[in-house]
């Protein structure tokens, strides 16, 4: 009896080039399944969804994942994986396009353009406009940049290479972040003295509750009077008050965002965009190609990688069989692991544990099959949440 395919439910438009890499002999890609073995979404709303007991991994064919409800997958072993970094060049050509349009005064002088299509005397009168709309250049003026992941190091740099100074704040910056930061960015210790001084300031944070409001009515008096706000990280990491109080002072001369909000639609000195920061074809590429390489990854030989629940762990094959466990963080789990499977004479080819938080994760193969006694006690140990069996066959 041929062996069933894994059920891959696809939410939202995922490019092809990203779906034709699931090997058809092993999976199946479907738009309708009560129970897939794993879920592929975009922007799709996920936390009324009734998740199936097959479910062993979601993906993210993008960076955020608001729309998913990690916390309860978490309890349940299931790894969620995003794909960051993916649109990060499509984001980065975004923000030079809204401090281009901001310092060029381009919304208020297409919109006074637009005015004068029935116009007798056109030229005169494009002629003496133009003048209420000079700008001014990039060069020379200073970008502040709050998150210098793979946007903001990408946002940073381009600023650098138009001659821009830079300034950046984070205070949770990776190593890796870090060695691909352009040497030219100059550390700000705190938002407010990054506020206080940039012309222009770029926002590429997640959201999370440390994150939300980063930018204030408390603080954006901080800002320099005519200074540029430009947010293409989430709506909530600014609050709406401080922008129309901002506005309102001066201080502000434009908000540049990629998620519009009622409260400023429609106000002068809002330049708002449809959440158009992965709208390329390109990074709706990127990110599906990514993400389908994860999935297979972890659900082929238990590989994990990007995802937002999990630590990384990554084990190359050398023994025919593999254990997959999801397990919590918590002292001697090894050793109940390896008890198991000892007292059983089967023996530990290699091992990896990694941890996150209070998750951990650990691949253990093996030199000889895994009966399903074994498998049995070892998801019914304390702590263990989930445990899957790899044979190297499939």
């Amino acid at each position: 009896m041929p062996k069933k395919k894994c059920e891959i439910l696809v939410i939202n438009n995922i490019a092809q080039v990203g779906l034709k890499r699931f090997p058809p002999e092993i999976y199946s890609v479907v738009k309708e399944s009560k129970d897939p073995c794993a879920i592929l979404v975009r922007s799709q709303d996920l936390h009324k969804h009734e998740f199936g007991p097959s479910l062993r991994a979601l993906g993210r064919a993008g960076a955020g994942v608001n729309n998913i409800p990690v916390p309860a997958l978490s309890k349940r072993g299931i790894p969620v994986f995003n794909a960051p970094g993916a649109n990060a060049n499509a984001v980065k050509e975004l923000v030079l396009a809204g401090m281009l349009m901001a310092a060029r005064n381009l919304p208020s002088a297409l919109e006074f353009v637009s005015t004068q299509k029935n116009s007798s005397d056109l030229e005169k009168k494009i002629e003496a406009g133009k003048k209420e709309f000079a700008g001014f250049e990039l060069p020379g003026h200073t970008l502040g940049v709050i998150g210098l992941g793979k946007i903001g190091s990408l946002v940073a740099d381009a600023a650098i290479r138009l001659g821009m100074n830079v300034l950046g704040h984070d205070p949770h910056i990776t190593v890796e972040a870090a060695w691909s930061l352009p040497s030219q960015v100059r550390r700000a210790g705190s938002v407010e003295e990054l506020l206080k001084a940039s012309h222009f300031v770029s926002l590429h944070v997640p959201l999370v509750e440390k994150t939300r409001h980063l930018v204030s009515a408390k603080n954006i008096d901080h800002l320099r009077h005519g200074a540029v706000l430009l947010n293409f990280s989430r709506e909530g990491v600014v609050e709406d008050a401080a922008v129309l109080k901002g506005l309102a002072s001066g201080r502000l001369k434009w908000y540049v965002t990629d998620f519009p909000s009622a409260a400023l639609i429609g106000q002068p000195g809002v330049i708002a965009l449809p959440h158009l920061g992965a709208s390329t074809g390109e990074a709706e590429d990127n990110s599906a190609v990514m993400v389908v390489d994860q999935l297979r990854e972890y659900l082929e030989h238990g590989n994990l990688q990007n995802a937002v629940n999990f630590p990384d762990a990554v084990l190359a094959r050398e023994a025919p069989y593999r254990l997959a466990i999801a397990n919590a963080n918590v002292p001697d789990m090894l050793g109940r692991i390896s008890h198991c499977l000892g007292k059983r004479k089967i023996n530990i080819h290699n091992m990896l544990n990694k941890s996150r938080g209070e998750m951990a994760y650990t691949l253990v193969d093996t030199d000889t099959p895994v009966p399903a006694e074994a498998l049995q006690e070892l998801g019914s140990l304390d702590g263990v949440v989930a445990v899957r069996y790899l044979p190297a066959h499939g």
